[in-house]
């Protein structure tokens, strides 16, 4: 998965409740996530350690702008 901050339609209104900016300190332009890494963040995010991913790529389905799903 692709996380594009620079991409995301919470990009400065949900970037406190990120885990990208909890573990990474600040939205990077991208980042690249494994499936493995994915699994990882859930537990930690459903143990109350981090919040969870707030990804919600920009554009439609299919289009250029989307890299990513957005995450549960």
């Amino acid at each position: 998965m692709l996380i594009d901050c620079d991409g995301c339609a919470m990009r400065d209104l949900a970037c406190a409740d990120c885990v990208v900016t909890v573990l990474l300190g600040g939205p990077p332009g991208a980042l690249e996530v494994d499936d493995a890494e994915r699994r990882a963040l859930d537990v930690l995010a459903d143990s109350g350690l981090v919040p969870r991913l707030r990804l919600v790529p920009l554009g439609l389905p299919g289009s250029a702008g989307r890299s990513a799903s957005a995450a549960s």
